[in-house]
């Protein structure tokens, strides 16, 4: 896959992504990653990329040509292999569409994505309908631009493509992927400060340690965020598992009472 950013400040991509998952994954060319700038297209003196808003207010706005002469040579560098049905251009915007686990699912399909990081007061509105696909937002706040949207997006994509982890099955299991938090984890000791690791661990039977951990994420999910129930239909055995989850709370309530 391959990832192109126009961005006014590469170098915070770069420095950013050479860690990790994403740089690892870059150093065994899994993944192709390509900035660019567009103070490098301005066609004055000053490499203006900006100017005032028309209607007054405070802040600056992006300029539309140098956003799209960047844009125009980062969909290009895909090359004829890249077909176009498979490149997708995002602005990243507060007002963009929620990232989620399934969206990130989606976009490790594609063959290119090219993430746009505005800054300042944001980028001229026609840029974002004439030259875009979509609008991602990473949460309901401000940041002061793009950039750091832009790996977040990109380490979570990255991290669904085959063999970037060291077992491609990790992925699967994260948080979210099956609409899930994820079941809790435990090492080394076995004993901690009065802790000990669930028995159902230890005992080898791997149906056991599955149906344990289902109820666990179940349960996590129940506990933390009851939001991401309400949009999943349960099948018989999942519920089951919830209301024994829910059980077993309240026996541990009332004997720590």
């Amino acid at each position: 896959m391959r990832f192109d950013v126009v961005t006014l400040f590469p170098e915070m991509i770069k420095a950013a992504v050479a860690f990790g998952v994403t740089g690892k994954a870059l150093e065994r060319n899994l993944v192709q990653l390509s900035v660019w700038n567009p103070r490098d297209y301005t066609q004055d003196r000053h490499r203006t990329v900006d100017d005032r808003p028309y209607g007054g207010g405070p802040g600056m706005v992006m300029k539309y040509q140098p956003l799209h002469d960047a844009l125009m040579d980062a969909k290009q560098s895909g090359g004829e292999c890249v077909k176009m049905d498979a490149v997708k251009v995002v602005y990243l915007s507060p007002q963009g569409k929620p990232v989620n686990q399934a969206l990130l699912n989606e976009a490790a399909q594609l063959s290119q994505l090219v993430l746009v990081a505005g800054r300042y007061e944001g980028v001229d509105e026609r840029f974002i309908q004439w030259d875009c696909d979509e609008e991602w937002s990473i949460g309901d706040y401000v940041i002061s631009g793009g950039e750091l949207a832009a790996l977040v997006i990109m380490d979570g994509i990255t991290r669904l493509l085959p063999h970037v982890l060291g077992d491609d099955q990790s992925a699967n299991q994260d948080s979210y992927n099956d609409g899930l938090l994820e079941y809790p984890h435990f090492t080394r000791p076995e004993h901690l400060a009065g802790w000990s690791v669930p028995k159902v661990l230890t005992g080898g039977n791997h149906a056991d340690i599955a149906r344990w951990r289902l109820k666990q994420a179940l349960g996590r999910t129940w506990q933390k965020r009851p939001d991401l129930l309400k949009n999943k239909q349960l099948d018989a055995e999942q519920a089951n598992l919830l209301q024994q989850f829910k059980n077993e709370l309240d026996v541990k309530g009332c004997s720590d009472e």
